[in-house]
């Protein structure tokens, strides 16, 4: 039987605009694990293991990024997952305490990334998403846009050709994650817009609008894991969260063949993945109080609403519309403003998702605090493909 694995400690940069500070990786590193340490009250030589995501950077940034917190000797594994590299280190150092491999690991990530929309960085062999953009190409073919709000936007136009869903309630995603981040001193952006002004800036690729479209970012994150026995020998039952369930999924034969734009960019990966993770936790979609969700794009939150069992086939417009999923709602849906608005340092931002989260069940979000949060769901996406969906509770232990 796995062994039960805690979050017993976080910690975070602000994320930035690429170039907006003077730093680099290192830095921001140092600044985030040296917080997470802090927060769990333990020095860098009880860390037995390390995984560190980052997706821009040479072949061992992560051991030079850790030099600067600590030299110890232990085993670092440096992982690349796109979108979900974060959410990804952390599948991996949770899976070094089930397997009884540690007691206690890091997750770590960061990223510094180039100014402007993503785009493809080696022309001189295969491409990673190849078989992605091709099922796109033949669907709807390609614009001038970046390809990634490309494969989102057309993902959000089918859901409206679907299910007769307005642009407004893609922008409306876009409006609620933006005034929520205004609350959040590690966001990139705490600007609040109204839903005339984010449909009124620049069109990117119908129906997504600039305002709805998550910034490249620079910043880092970092997570504590630790089995139940190391919790209890530092004193740490008070602030320790359990990670009830988690799944990981790659792409199904479905992302490429089904002809479906919802599929391509892994509505399948995300359906699945929450199905297990409900089935690991004994909870399902009603039971949870706070959701960090991947919306890279507005449209992408939108169709994950369903993905992860929010509503039913085709509700999703409702859903947004209702004011279902911001405070006061039947759940708040990126209290920390999200990609859109928090930023999205790709080798960060699953570890900021959990950051976050376990702030919110420990009670300590402050004034994006979610009133009685006892359950928390995290999302995280990355194209290419990779999904991580995950569970938390704070710890029950007597």
């Amino acid at each position: 039987m796995a062994r039960k694995v805690f979050v017993i400690g976080v910690g975070m940069t602000k994320f930035e605009k690429p170039g907006g500070k003077d730093w680099d990786y290192p830095d921001m590193a140092k600044e985030a694990g040296t917080n997470a340490l802090t927060d769990a009250g333990i020095a860098y030589d009880e860390i037995e293991q390390v995984a560190v995501g980052y997706c821009y950077g040479d072949s061992t940034a992560g051991q030079r990024a850790l030099y600067e917190i600590g030299v110890s000797g232990v085993p670092v594994v440096n992982v690349n997952n796109n979108c979900a590299t974060g959410s990804s280190a952390l599948y991996l150092a949770k899976r070094f305490i089930e397997g009884g491999l540690a007691e206690c690991t890091l997750a770590l990530g960061f990223e510094k990334m180039e100014k402007g929309s993503l785009g493809i960085k080696y022309m001189d062999r295969a491409i990673p998403m190849q078989r992605t953009f091709e099922a796109m190409n033949d669907k709807r073919g390609f614009t001038s846009a970046p390809p990634a709000p490309q494969m989102f936007g057309n993902a959000g136009r089918e859901y409206m050709e679907r299910y007769g869903v307005k642009a407004e309630s893609f922008a409306r995603i876009a409006e609620k994650n933006h005034r929520h981040s205004a609350n959040n001193p590690y966001s990139q952006f705490r600007d609040i817009y109204t839903l005339d002004e984010i449909l009124a800036s620049p069109m990117v690729h119908e129906p997504l609008t600039k305002l709805q479209c998550c910034p490249t970012s620079d910043g880092s994150a970092a997570v504590i894991l630790a089995s139940e026995d190391f919790v209890r020998s530092h004193g740490l039952e008070d602030q320790a969260v359990e990670i009830v369930g988690m799944s990981m999924k790659t792409d199904f034969p479905s992302s490429f063949d089904s002809g479906s734009d919802m599929k391509f960019v892994g509505f399948d990966m995300s359906r699945v993945a929450a199905q297990e993770v409900y089935e690991q936790s004994g909870y399902g979609p009603t039971d949870v109080d706070v959701i960090e969700l991947h919306d890279c794009f507005s449209a992408n939150e939108l169709i994950t609403y369903e993905a992860l069992g929010l509503c039913d086939e085709g509700g999703a417009g409702e859903l947004i519309d209702s004011g279902a999923v911001t405070y006061g709602g039947d759940w708040v849906v990126n209290p920390s403003g999200g990609l859109i608005s928090k930023g999205h340092p790709l080798g960060a931002t699953g570890l900021a998702q959990c950051s976050e989260l376990t702030w919110q069940l420990r009670g300590t979000a402050d004034q994006r605090q979610v009133a009685g949060a006892e359950l928390a769901l995290q999302h995280n996406l990355g194209l290419g493909g990779a999904c991580v969906v995950a569970m938390y509770k704070k710890a029950e232990l007597v």
